[in-house]
């Protein structure tokens, strides 16, 4: 299964040069959360 959803989230992060931890505090979420987004974990 292609996961297409951590793909954009991945992609967008870095180009506004977040790491995973500051995403995480914007969005109150653990940096482990976004991790689990951008490699599809969190789907299976």
């Amino acid at each position: 299964m292609e996961n297409r959803t951590g793909q954009f989230i991945a992609r967008r992060r870095k180009a506004i040069g977040l790491t995973q931890k500051e995403l995480a505090d914007r969005l109150g979420v653990t940096n482990k959360a976004v991790s689990k987004w951008e490699t599809g974990d969190s789907l299976r």
